[in-house]
């Protein structure tokens, strides 16, 4: 029977959500979220699963009993892996990535670690690569190695606890773990070097169908004991994946969250400088996928403050006029300006000013982004900045093939509904208009250029 409403769990690093997906349209037909909230330890910073779960399960029912769920999937944020003893409890907490314990052993880990050319994978600071996540939990406690039983990606622990299934899949061991060489679609030497061998789950296709509800499951749910559901796949390549079904190269997405990240589908032949946070990610079905990453989002949420503003017309001609303009990077430790000091080169008078400033930041540094990975075509945002008009303005003035928005709300969810739906079709996405002032606004992205 064909699935007409897909439960996806969807978990960024901000927020846990379940979404509730129509098949034929691909609309979300109910949302429910809760922040993902990092639990302070001991015995380090990790993330709450039990309290995921037990919000998964009751939303599971409700919508269920409201709509009928044919199908399950699953997206998440990368750098995540789970370890798992052999009762399939957990062997450790699941580290946040953002805490710094790994940075403490990065010699040594970076002794070990395969090069760019082998896994295409940059080195980034704290746990972001989840091979230095391993090496300096391994390292740091003694016996653990002999406790793992198995090494789960991020997405597939979710579908473990539903089904059973052991697996991780191939976008969320391509998303710079150095777990991967995404070349021969193999893992890579690091592993046999960490001891893993055997124990990381087999790597499988985010659409295959991982599994059947555990029966525990489908009793707590009323879900059917057959509802499949799917392997699994990283946030961003959730994002990308309508784009790959249905659209010819070349283009680019830019996937909008905390993490910007731009990817180049058939772009131009360039080299990739991973000290500029580029990196190969790996598609849906397997394919190399040239990308790069900077932490928008949370340049937003530090820049805005919490500001609602908007800005107007005078506003944004100011901004313009007068090169008020926000030099990279607001959050240093990563993307394509790494350890740069952000600073004002005019001071705004308005939080509006200061919001249209910071939109014509975070447009000119996805610009940036997609000229290093060598993307053509057009470029599709989804997002939160597929809503940021001056976001959008400036990125159009700069893009002569042009930008289009995602239809859909959120490009995870749908992208990972479209797993459990087999479809070939993309997701319908709206053109952006050329703006009337798109010379003052390319003028102004020429004077940024230069003072970088």
């Amino acid at each position: 029977m064909t699935a007409r409403h897909i439960a996806v769990i969807d978990i960024g690093k901000t927020n846990a959500k379940l979404a509730l997906v129509e098949a034929a349209t691909l609309r979300e037909l109910a949302v429910v979220t809760r922040p993902n909230t990092v639990l302070p330890g001991p015995p380090w910073p990790h993330f709450d699963l039990d309290g995921h779960w037990n919000f998964f399960l009751q939303h599971l029912a409700q919508f269920h009993a409201a709509h009928n769920v044919d199908a399950i999937s699953v997206t998440t944020h990368g750098a995540g892996g789970v370890l798992l003893d052999s009762a399939g409890n957990l062997a450790m907490p699941m580290l946040d990535y953002e805490h710094p314990g790994p940075d403490t052993l990065a010699q040594r880990y970076d002794a070990i670690r395969p090069p760019f050319a082998e896994t295409g994978s940059a080195r980034l600071p704290m746990g972001l690569n989840l091979g230095a996540q391993l090496f300096w939990l391994l390292e740091t406690h003694p016996g653990l190695l002999a406790r793992v039983a198995h090494v789960l990606t991020y997405p597939q622990y979710w579908g473990w606890r539903l089904t059973g299934e052991l697996a991780t899949d191939v976008t969320s061991l391509g998303c710079h773990t150095d777990l991967w060489n995404p070349w021969q679609g193999a893992f890579s030497s690091l592993v046999d070097r960490l001891g893993l061998r055997g124990r990381i789950a087999p790597a499988r296709r985010p659409g295959e169908v991982l599994g059947h509800l555990r029966p525990e499951i489908a009793a707590a749910t009323g879900l059917a004991a057959q509802t499949p559901v799917s392997v699994g796949i990283h946030d961003s390549n959730a994002s990308l994946y309508p784009y790959v079904l249905g659209r010819s190269a070349p283009f680019a997405v830019v996937s909008t969250g905390t993490w910007v990240v731009s990817m180049a589908v058939g772009g131009a032949d360039v080299t990739l400088d991973p000290a500029r946070d580029l990196l190969v990610n790996v598609n849906a079905v397997g394919q190399p996928v040239p990308s790069a990453r900077f932490m928008g989002g949370r340049e937003y949420e530090i820049i805005s403050a919490g500001s609602a503003a908007r800005p107007d017309a005078t506003e944004r001609a100011r901004v313009l006029r007068d090169g008020v303009m926000i030099l990279p990077a607001v959050e240093p430790g990563s993307g394509p300006f790494p350890g740069r000091e952000m600073r004002w080169t005019v001071a705004h008078d308005t939080e509006g000013e200061r919001i249209a400033a910071l939109s014509f930041y975070l447009a000119l540094m996805t610009d940036t982004c997609l000229s290093l990975i060598g993307a053509g075509g057009p470029v599709v945002v989804e997002g939160p900045f597929a809503r940021n008009a001056e976001y959008l303005a400036l990125l159009a003035s700069l893009r002569p093939e042009g930008v289009e928005v995602a239809g859909s709300a959120t490009g995870t969810s749908a992208g990972a509904a479209l797993l459990a739906v087999g479809s070939s079709s993309a997701l319908p996405t709206l053109p952006v208009a050329v703006p009337a002032d798109a010379a003052d606004l390319s003028s102004y992205a020429a004077r940024w250029r230069d003072l970088l």
